[in-house]
């Protein structure tokens, strides 16, 4: 057997803020992707997938809802046959690798599922994002359900707020100077623990009043300006964002990595922001002129996302 690809997903805006119901923006990333595979012999790695995707099967045996029915039977036999996920998306890198597998699972042995070629209303993509929550939450403790849906629908996914999300058309790239960015920490990251300390963070009313004030407001203004193709304004708004972070979201940024967020600032040479939950894994970098931000990050590892 061999399951059809799903592919990594990248949180362009929106990291922590969704959480407390701001805008976000997700998109596709197509370089990396994962397919449920079957094998008599399997490799150490595929090994240990088959015996995480057993865990999982016992986690979705225990789910207790009227959300979703799956097809457990025909699961377990398949896993007893050799089943495991066979992904390049680098698991602890905040570009979704639990949720390609989320959504893999989900289209494989989900019954009466939602698919991807019906009319996706309002209420089908909010119905999938909540089944979506409750089988990632067996990776993650909690989960928006944000990361299986983008990968399950391979569109970019504008969410307004939690009850309000729809497929969004970006603009469509071109060869310009400017560019999206991954710059590789080379560091794993965990994101339970991150949000654990961004839950702490929330207890504090200066840290609320600073969320709702300045990194919502930055993030809903990135937004906007991504969507409508408003390149300059865009790059003055991720600056704000970027400082809004370094300043209130040190921990989740790899501490190596605080004078390089501080350069790009100061040189505006590019401006970086959390990728995921941060804690490691990759940084997300936004430059005007990506010749410029690859010589002064010559030392990094860069992978290009999208070009303006």
């Amino acid at each position: 057997m061999k399951g059809p690809l799903f592919y990594a997903k990248i949180l362009l805006f929106g990291e922590y803020g969704i959480i407390k119901d701001s805008k976000g923006l997700a998109i596709p990333f197509n370089a990396y992707r994962g397919a449920l595979k079957s094998s008599k012999t399997l490799s150490e790695k595929a090994q240990q997938s088959n015996q995480n995707l057993l865990k999982f099967y016992m986690y979705l045996s225990a789910l207790e809802t009227d959300l979703v029915q799956f097809d457990l039977d025909r699961l377990k036999l398949d896993i007893e046959q050799g089943m495991y996920f066979d992904s390049s998306i680098p698991q602890g890198y905040g570009v979704g690798s639990s949720g390609a597998l989320v959504a893999s699972i989900y289209d494989q042995y989900a019954k009466n599922k939602i698919t991807v070629l019906e009319n996706l209303t309002r209420d089908k993509l909010l119905q999938l994002k909540e089944v979506f929550s409750l089988m990632e939450s067996f990776f993650h403790g909690k989960s928006s359900g944000l990361d299986p849906l983008n990968s399950y629908l391979s569109l970019p996914i504008l969410i307004n707020s939690k009850t309000h999300i729809e497929p969004a058309g970006i603009p469509s790239q071109k060869e310009g100077k400017g560019a999206v960015f991954l710059l590789d920490s080379q560091i794993v990251g965990e994101t339970e623990p991150m949000v654990n300390i961004f839950m702490n963070k929330m207890k504090n009313e200066g840290f609320r009043k600073m969320l709702n004030e300045e990194f919502v407001l930055h993030t809903d203004a990135c937004i906007d300006d991504f969507l409508h193709g408003n390149v300059t304004s865009l790059f003055g708004n991720i600056k704000k964002l970027s400082k809004v972070v370094l300043t209130n979201f040190k921990p989740m940024i790899p501490v190596a990595f605080h004078k390089v967020w501080e350069q790009g600032l100061l040189s505006n040479d590019y401006y970086l922001k959390l990728c995921g939950s941060g804690g490691g894994g990759y940084i997300l970098g936004f430059t005007e002129d990506f010749d410029k931000a690859k010589a002064t990050l010559k030392d990094y590892k860069l992978e290009l996302v999208y070009r303006f």
